[in-house]
């Protein structure tokens, strides 16, 4: 999630060194670093089990699911950021030796915020789009059982296709796996419309 607090211009090495040693995480893009806002309890619990429901699918396979514990460069756009799941798949492909960015993805999930979903939605989108690999973005709400999947098509367009019931269950061909938004938005609480 990004804040609009920006510090001087660094090179993506800079960033990296004062990331690797900061308490709190921070993005990087095109030579501004941007605080990362806090979370929340929905988000963190839609994270926990769309990681877990791929973990367990891709478990023996050259695929695997991460959450916001790697970076992920985007080298076309210079974005360095924590998606909230991602997945990559054998070779890892990583930006230097310490191996705690990757450098490409198949499929990235982001669970929207307030204050993120325009950008998640938009110029982040357009960012992801830059990785050799990536086919699959899944838009997750938090405030409702909302999810906006989009899947780039074989002339390189994409198709979106929108899911708001718990029986929902999306096809992630990317990766051979499925996603049900029972599962997705398991134990999670809305607030009552008021």
């Amino acid at each position: 999630m990004m804040s609009t607090q920006a510090i001087p211009f660094l090179t993506p090495e800079q960033y990296l060194e004062i990331e690797r040693a900061a308490e709190a995480r921070s993005e990087y893009l095109a030579g501004a670093m941007y605080a990362m806002a806090g979370s929340t309890l929905n988000h963190a619990l839609i994270v926990k089990s769309t990681s877990l429901s791929l973990g367990v699918q891709l478990r023996g396979r050259d695929c695997d699911a991460f959450t916001t514990d790697l970076r992920l460069f985007v080298r076309q756009h210079n974005l360095i950021t924590y998606p909230d799941v991602f997945v990559t798949c054998r070779p890892f492909q990583v930006l230097d030796g310490r191996k705690d960015t990757l450098t490409d993805a198949k499929f990235i999930v982001e669970v929207l915020s307030p204050s993120t979903k325009n950008y998640d939605r938009s110029e982040k989108f357009d960012y992801y789009r830059g990785l050799p690999s990536f086919r699959e973005y899944l838009l997750l709400a938090q405030d409702k059982i909302h999810a906006e999947h989009h899947m780039r098509q074989a002339d390189g367009s994409w198709l979106t296709r929108e899911y708001s019931t718990l029986s929902d269950v999306i096809d992630l061909k990317s990766i051979d796996c499925s996603l049900r938004l029972a599962d997705v938005y398991e134990r999670v609480e809305f607030e009552a419309a008021s």
